[in-house]
Parts: structure tokens; C-alpha cells; sequence
């Protein structure tokens, strides 16, 4: 979150600052991907040995885990955030637009740009839900034949030598299932950094920066209102007689 926070106050100088040195917005928008290529990688790296983990971090609040798919966000958040921030910059700007005022943000979205966001959006939905359906398969083979076995066999009382030997297989059918688990995961990050990169493509530099703008701010807050509704929550369970 510090790194968020960083990177939204270097975005926000170079939009405010420097909104037609075109150098300047594709440097900070090369230096805002890196940081994310860093975290992916790193996350790639330790997915491996914990990826449950990830799935509902203890790092996140309540709310944020709430809307984690796959352990992150749905890369087609961020198209729709484009097209979210298409309408309403183009709302707040309308009087001036139809002037003939140009001031070149996310509002002012080209016809050829609209086509291939959509072709974008398109291809992200597809494999979002080929990434589903198979989260859906790994969770249904919980109940497969071999969990269930070992679970109609499990002793809640022993520490028998037979009860020792089925945790064993137990763990293994668990380290199995964190394996494919694991690999899902790296493949959901991919598509969440590619998509972000295809699209920050398809956007002008100035877009790119307005839209890599709202996008940390959204993450931000979100996990800012998330920690404020635990705080008062938990206040309020303090609260409540015994």
C-alpha cells in the first residue's frame, strides 16, 4: 500500500504537471507497470509454497476480500473502469467539448479506441471464465473420492500410528490441491498484468495516466473505507452488552 501510495503521487504530478510532455507521462506509466511486474513476480515466487494464502489474505480487510477473484481483482474491472471514467469525464466536460475544447482525458475516447477496448474487454471475459471454471473444478474435487475417503476414515480422538499415516496422505492431497491452486492463480496475476498493459496501450499517454490515476485511487480507498468499517464495527462490538 505504501508503494500505491507512492506511485498515485508521482502519477498526480506528472498529470497536473506535465500533461503534454509525452516522454514524461510514458515514463511514469513504464515506472508504474514495473512496480506491478515486481509484485506479480514476487507473488508468482511465493504462490508456490502458500497459495491458499492468497486467496483470502489476512492483509486485506473484510471488504476488500469480499471483491478478491482468484486473488486479486477481475481484469475486466479495469476496462469497465475506462468506460466508467469515459462517461463521467465526458459529462463533466460536455459544455466545453461541444465547444470544441479538447482536453484530450479519457472522455474524449476515439471510435477506433471504443472498438478495440471492447475487442479487449471481449477476450478478458473469455478467459476470466476459463480461469473460473477451472477454480470450480478444483473446489468440486474437495469433495471428491480421495478427500472423502480419508475423511470417513479420520480419527478425530487418535494419535495412533494409523491416524498419523492418514494426515500424511491427507497432506499430501492438500499439497496437491495448493499446487493447482498455485497455478491458477500465476495464470489469473498474468492476465490481470496483461490486460492492464494492453490496454494502457490502446490509450494515449495522457489516458493512460488519468485512467492508472482513478485506478489507485479506487484501490486505495477501498482498502482505506475497508480498515475504517472494521474499526467502527469493532467499536461497536465493544459496545454491545455480553
Amino acid at each position: 500500500m505504501m508503494q500505491q501510495q507512492e506511485d498515485l503521487k508521482e502519477l498526480l504530478e506528472v498529470y497536473h504537471e506535465n500533461r503534454n510532455d509525452e516522454q514524461k507521462l510514458r515514463l511514469i506509466i513504464d515506472k508504474t507497470i514495473k512496480h506491478l511486474e515486481e509484485y506479480t513476480d514476487k507473488r508468482s515466487q511465493l504462490a508456490v509454497d502458500d497459495a491458499p494464502s492468497f486467496f483470502s489474505p489476512t492483509w486485506l480487510t473484510s471488504v476488500e476480500n469480499c471483491y478478491l477473484w482468484l486473488g486479486g481483482c477481475r481484469p475486466s474491472l479495469s476496462i469497465r473502469l475506462v468506460y466508467s471514467l469515459c462517461g463521467s469525464e465526458l459529462e463533466e466536460h460536455l459544455t466545453e467539448f461541444l465547444q470544441g475544447v479538447r482536453t484530450g482525458n479519457l472522455g474524449e475516447l476515439s471510435a477506433d479506441q471504443l472498438g478495440l477496448v471492447s475487442d479487449l474487454q471481449c477476450r478478458t471475459i473469455k478467459e476470466e471464465e476459463v480461469l473460473s471454471s477451472k477454480m470450480a473444478g478444483l473446489q468440486e474435487n474437495i469433495a471428491g473420492h480421495q478427500l472423502t475417503a480419508l475423511a470417513n476414515n479420520w480419527d478425530h480422538d487418535s494419535s495412533t500410528a494409523a491416524d498419523q499415516s492418514t494426515w500424511q496422505e491427507v497432506r499430501q492431497a492438500l499439497d496437491s490441491h495448493a499446487k493447482a491452486l498455485a497455478s491458477i492463480f500465476v495464470e489469473a496475476d498474468q492476465l490481470r498484468l496483461n490486460t492492464l498493459k494492453e490496454l494502457t496501450g490502446i490509450l494515449t499517454p495522457y489516458q493512460a495516466v488519468d485512467f492508472l490515476v482513478a485506478s489507485k485511487k479506487l484501490h486505495i480507498c477501498i482498502h482505506q473505507w475497508g480498515l475504517r468499517r472494521g474499526s467502527q464495527r469493532g467499536a461497536a462490538d465493544e459496545g454491545e452488552p455480553a
